[in-house]
C-alpha cells in the first residue's frame, strides 16, 4: 500500500502502518514519488490527512471518506469496497465527493462557489494526484480526510507561509508574515485552533482504521 500525505504530521501517523510506503509532497513531486513507490503486489493508494471544508455544515474534525475525487480532468470514483471498509471503521464519516486543487483555497466565497458548482464537501491538494496515479496503474484508491478549516474560515496569508513545499512547518516565515500584516493574528489563531482539532480527530481516526487503513491485507 502507498499513502499520499501533504504534511509532516500526517506522514508520521501513516508511517505507523506496517509496510505502507508514505509519499509526501505536492504536484509533480508527489506524482513522481507515488509512481516510484508502487511495487508488484501493491494493494492500492490512499490519500490521508486533513482537508479544507467546502460544505458549510461540516465543522473542524469532521471525517470524510470520499466517494470520488473531482479535478480539472473530471471525476474519478474511489474504490467502492475500500471506501465501505473505511466507513465501517468510521461510521460517522461523511461519504461524498471531494475536490482536488493545485493551489490553496483561501476565502469562504470561493469555497462556497466550488461547493455549489461541484457538490464536493471538502478540498485538498493531494487526492487528485493520488487518484490519477492509481488510475493510471490500475490500482484501487481511497481517500480519508478530516476537515481542518471549515468552509466559512478564511485562511490568512500568513497561513500560506506556515508550510514549506515538503509539508514541514516554517515558524520564521509565519512570524515574518505576521510582522508585515499584524491584523491577521486573530485569523491565524482561529486557523491554529481548528487545525489542532483536526489533528486530534485524525489521530483518533487513524487508530480506529486498523491495519492497512481498512484493508486486512496489503502489499
Amino acid at each position: 500500500m502507498v499513502v499520499a500525505v501533504g504534511l509532516d504530521f500526517e506522514e508520521r501517523l501513516a508511517l505507523g502502518v506496517g509496510h505502507a510506503k508514505v509519499c509526501r509532497g505536492r504536484g509533480p513531486v508527489m506524482a513522481e514519488a507515488l509512481t516510484a513507490a508502487i511495487e508488484p503486489g501493491c494493494s492500492g493508494i490512499i490519500s490521508f490527512g486533513i482537508a479544507g471544508g467546502l460544505d458549510p455544515k461540516l465543522r473542524a474534525g469532521a471525517h470524510i471518506v470520499a466517494s470520488s475525487v473531482i479535478c480539472a480532468k473530471g471525476a474519478m470514483a474511489t474504490d467502492a469496497r475500500w471506501s465501505q471498509l473505511l466507513l465501517k471503521a468510521r461510521p460517522n464519516a461523511v461519504h461524498a465527493p471531494i475536490l482536488g486543487v493545485d493551489e490553496p483555497m483561501m476565502g469562504p466565497i470561493g469555497k462556497m462557489r466550488k461547493f455549489h458548482r461541484t457538490g464536493a464537501v471538502a478540498v485538498d491538494m493531494e487526492s487528485h494526484i493520488a487518484a490519477d496515479v492509481a488510475t493510471g496503474h490500475g490500482l484501487p484508491f481511497a481517500v480519508f480526510r478530516v476537515v481542518a478549516d471549515p468552509a466559512r474560515q478564511r485562511l490568512p496569508r500568513a497561513a500560506l507561509h506556515a508550510m514549506r513545499d515538503d509539508g514541514s512547518f516554517d515558524s520564521l516565515a509565519v512570524l515574518g508574515a505576521l510582522l508585515r500584516a499584524p491584523a491577521e493574528i486573530a485569523s491565524l489563531i482561529a486557523v491554529a485552533r481548528h487545525t489542532a482539532v483536526a489533528r486530534f480527530a485524525l489521530t483518533r481516526a487513524h487508530r480506529g482504521l486498523g491495519r492497512g487503513f481498512g484493508l486486512a491485507d496489503f502489499g
